[in-house]
């Protein structure tokens, strides 16, 4: 499972023109569910995003998580992230998780961090043809793999 987190002001999903999912000062987290992906991933990757230390402390450091800036989660399904490009200039998703396997595990990861964070997670649609909109707040990209935990 890979989550690419960006810290933000502000973030939106759009889905044929209406707003689906809107935060201000948070995460937009796109999350890329492999076939081999499982429960635990969830587990351990909702902990380590809503206890991410990356907002700034009173000496502008990179030290305060989620919960102690108020922030919000927006969280969007993403099968790109697990693209290949090693062959020709056309990506290949076959490590991408088919839906059977990925929609489920994205419900958990969206119910994991609402209950780490203890407030709703604001979502795309899974499968939707999305329109995210963001500021990014730093900029602060961060990329976790479930599967690099060492």
């Amino acid at each position: 499972m890979i989550a690419v987190i960006q810290r933000v002001s502000g973030a939106s999903v759009r889905i044929e023109g209406r707003v689906k999912g809107e935060i201000g000062t948070g995460f937009l987290v796109l999350l890329g569910i492999a076939h081999a992906d499982t429960a635990e991933d969830v587990v351990w990757l909702s902990k380590k995003v809503a206890g991410l230390r990356v907002f700034g402390d009173a000496e502008g450091k990179m030290n305060l998580a989620l919960p102690e800036v108020k922030g919000n989660v927006l969280l969007i399904s993403q099968f790109t992230l697990h693209a290949s490009t090693k062959k020709g200039n056309r990506p290949s998703f076959t490590e991408a998780a088919r839906p059977d396997v990925a929609l489920p595990l994205y419900e958990a990861m969206r119910e994991a961090l609402t209950r780490e964070l203890d407030q709703p997670v604001q979502t795309g649609e899974f499968g939707a043809d999305m329109q995210v909109s963001l500021v990014n707040d730093g900029p602060v990209t961060i990329l976790i793999d479930s599967k690099n935990r060492a």
